[in-house]
């Protein structure tokens, strides 16, 4: 017979070390308190609080103009707030010049030297600070190995591509052995395949240096590939912040859902609740969905239910699975991708609903049709309660 065990203090430590920001006893590396920084009348961050924790790859998402460039400057020292504190390590540095401060940048246009070698672009930093050349020798060798150039230490940039002039700004940046790296749309200037090939070596290397890296970015798959977290931020604020999976899956209100790809949407009418479980009835038909909300909303609130379109299955049977939501339907509009199908499915009671399905099975024909008549259904895990 063995006994029942608890998760032992390695298990929890490593728990603690994977999400600090979840534990109290943990301090953020990086802090901001009730920054802002206005233009004039313009105020491009909005009173904002922010803790990133020690080895986080850290990404502020957003559209253009809605602050997030502006941070990352102060956050460097080539902005000054006007108000508010930055705090990395214990250690005020708000009014730090950039030099003074442990993180170094990396431009969106790299800003690599057309009239250096990449061996003397990435030795600048450590020149400009005298330090021995042995030593600067020995470095830039270390920083050629771990971005994978050394067969090009004495190319120019005119004869290097996207991707490599991005490592070499990367090596740069790195060389001087900051606290803090700062990346400015680091991977926009590439192509897409390029682009995703480029995120898992910025995240292999980020994990081996153990630094902590601090990701601007308006793509969203890039920011959900990169980050332990998200904050997604919004004419000067944060919307919301959390890892890639709960902001995706848990959206706190309609702008974020839909920031982040297509969702359904479901105007309802509470009908039951039980503690953080409710059913909600369709306004324009009598289908009702069971789903979860932190906060209870009671019999006759109004309310919004998103579903992700991956999230519906797409049949012609019915299915007889329980806890499932089903609503019947029209193909009206289908779109093939070769992974995936997308279909634009009119429900009996007039809604147009989007479905995404993998195509798992080759086939020469699509396996459905326009004018089929389908059935859409979800399970009550799958939806979720949207509000703003």
């Amino acid at each position: 017979m063995t006994n029942a065990k608890g998760p032992d203090s390695q298990s929890l430590a490593d728990a603690s070390s994977a999400t600090p920001w979840k534990d109290p006893a943990q301090k953020p590396f990086i802090e901001l308190k009730s920054l802002s920084k206005r233009f004039g009348q313009f105020t491009a961050v909005d009173n904002i609080d922010l803790k990133i924790y020690r080895g986080e790859l850290f990404t502020i998402l957003g559209g253009s103009g809605c602050g997030k460039s502006t941070l990352l400057r102060m956050l460097a020292g080539f902005e000054n707030p006007s108000d508010g504190r930055i705090l990395i390590d214990g250690v005020d540095i708000t009014n730090s010049p950039p030099y003074e401060r442990p993180v170094n940048m990396m431009f969106q246009s790299y800003a690599v030297f057309p009239h250096m070698t990449v061996e003397q672009n990435i030795a600048y930093g450590l020149k400009k600070e005298k330090l021995p050349q042995a030593e600067i020798k020995a470095r830039v060798q270390e920083m050629l190995q771990l971005v994978q150039l050394p067969q090009l230490a004495r190319r120019k940039p005119n004869q290097l591509s996207g991707g490599q002039s991005q490592r070499v700004a990367l090596a740069r940046a790195l060389i001087k052995r900051p606290k803090v790296l700062l990346l400015d749309e680091p991977l926009a200037a590439l192509d897409k395949k390029l682009r995703e090939q480029t995120q898992f070596e910025l995240m292999n290397l980020q994990d081996q240096l153990g630094i902590t890296f601090v990701v601007v970015t308006h793509d969203q798959e890039e920011a959900m590939t990169l980050a332990t977290r998200i904050a997604v931020m919004d004419a000067g604020r944060f919307v919301q912040i959390g890892t890639p999976s709960e902001v995706y899956e848990f959206p706190c209100n309609r702008f974020i859902a839909d920031f982040f790809g297509k969702i359904n949407t479901f105007d309802a009418t509470v009908v039951a609740s039980e503690g953080d479980w409710m059913t909600a009835k369709l306004e324009d038909s009598a289908t009702e969905i069971r789903t979860r909300h932190p906060q209870a909303l009671p019999p006759g609130s109004r309310c919004t239910i998103g579903v992700r379109p991956e999230k519906l299955l797409i049949s012609t049977e019915a299915p007889t699975a329980p806890g499932l939501t089903v609503t019947r339907g029209v193909v009206e509009d289908l779109a093939y991708y070769g992974n995936r199908s997308l279909y634009r499915v009119r429900t009996q009671h007039g809604r147009v609903v989007q479905v995404s399905a993998q195509n798992y099975q080759r086939s020469a024909e699509l396996l459905l049709e326009w004018d089929d008549e389908v059935f859409l259904s979800w399970d009550s895990s799958c939806s979720v309660v949207l509000t703003g």
